[in-house]
Order: C-alpha cells, then sequence, then structure tokens
C-alpha cells in the first residue's frame, strides 16, 4: 500500500485545509499579486503549444497560466478539492485527479509525453518519503526524449536538498541547471530554495 502523502495526512486532520488554499491563491490574484513567476520560467523553456504536466497542480496557478500562454497543459493533484477549484478558475487544461506516486495518466486517456514536467509549489516536500524516488521516476518516465522536469521546493521541510539529487540520480534524472529562485538568481548550498531543471540522462 502506498503511504499517504504529508498533503493528505493534512488535509485529514483538517478538511477546510484544502478550501483555504484554494481561497488564499484567489485572494492574492484579486489583489494582483504576481502568482506567475513559476509559469514564466517554465513558457520560457519550450516553443509554443508544448505539452505541458503540472504535478501536484494544487488549483491551477501555474498549469492555467501556461495554458493562456498557448501551451497543452495536463495537471494533476491528489485532492479532489484543489482539482475542483482548477477546473473553476482556469478553465481549458486537462485537469485530474491522480497520485503522482501512482501516476497512470495513460488510464485517464493520456499517452502523450510532455516537454516540460514541472513540480513548484514545494509539492516534492509534500509526498510522503517512501514515494519520493517513485514519484521523480514516474515523472521522468512522462517526459519526451528532450523533455525536461523543473522542481521547487524550499529547504527546512524535511527533504535536505542533497537527497534530492541523490533521489534525483537514482531516477535516472540528471542536473542541468539549479537556481535558488524562479527569477534565475544562482543556487548555492546554503540556499533557501531549489529549482532544479533536470533531464533524463
Amino acid at each position: 500500500m502506498v503511504e499517504k502523502s504529508l498533503w493528505t495526512r493534512r488535509v485529514e486532520e483538517n478538511p477546510e485545509h484544502s478550501h483555504w488554499y484554494v481561497q488564499r491563491f484567489r485572494t492574492m490574484a484579486a489583489a494582483g499579486e504576481d502568482l506567475h513567476g513559476e509559469a514564466r520560467l517554465v513558457d520560457a523553456m519550450v516553443p509554443r503549444g508544448a505539452r505541458v504536466l503540472d504535478a501536484g497542480c494544487g488549483p491551477g496557478r501555474v498549469g492555467g497560466e501556461l495554458a493562456r500562454r498557448g501551451h497543452t497543459v495536463v495537471g494533476v493533484d491528489v485532492d479532489p478539492v484543489l482539482i475542483e477549484g482548477a477546473e473553476a478558475d482556469h478553465p481549458g487544461p486537462t485537469w485530474l485527479v491522480q497520485d503522482l506516486a501512482t501516476l497512470d495518466l495513460a488510464a485517464a486517456g493520456v499517452t502523450e509525453p510532455f516537454d516540460v514536467v514541472v513540480s513548484a509549489g514545494n509539492v516534492m516536500a509534500f509526498l510522503a518519503p517512501s514515494t519520493r524516488g517513485t514519484v521523480l521516476r514516474n515523472l521522468a518516465a512522462h517526459l519526451a526524449p528532450e523533455g525536461r522536469l523543473v522542481v521547487g521546493f524550499g529547504a527546512g521541510r524535511g527533504y535536505p536538498f542533497e537527497e534530492f539529487f541523490a533521489d534525483a540520480e537514482a531516477a535516472g534524472l540528471r542536473r542541468d541547471v539549479t537556481l535558488a529562485t524562479w527569477d534565475l538568481r544562482p543556487w548555492t548550498p546554503d540556499a533557501d530554495f531549489l529549482v532544479a531543471v533536470l533531464s533524463r540522462g
């Protein structure tokens, strides 16, 4: 049996957490805050009309913006409340309820690989530790031959960056670029955030 993600456990403890999370981004958007740093970086990496998998898409903030920029987007999240929020706020992409640890897009009729897979919003830190390697292998398996995986998460969240790098290597991924922010500041080992661009080795 697959271990429940830390996100799922949090929602089980507080069923209102997902609704709060959806509303949080609606409030930020209404206030005019810039919520699209991740999407800008990913958009710069691919040609128009690229295929994008938003892995751990939450309420659709990143995938929705990438769809508006002309890409074909599939978003996946384990939380049905977040997927409902994505469908309501960002119509257009394909939004699916699936666990990244047991990801099976073919079962949902999605069979083509992706030019880029993006996993933003600290998704990696919300995974159950026992599933981290499996998730990275699953995401790598959905990349086109020249596709890239873009992961962003913060330090101090229970997943040390060196462990992530080791897990990524074990999943057959190589590090192409490491950044400390979504606006391209260089990464150093003492950085408090990591944006890693990976490809299949």
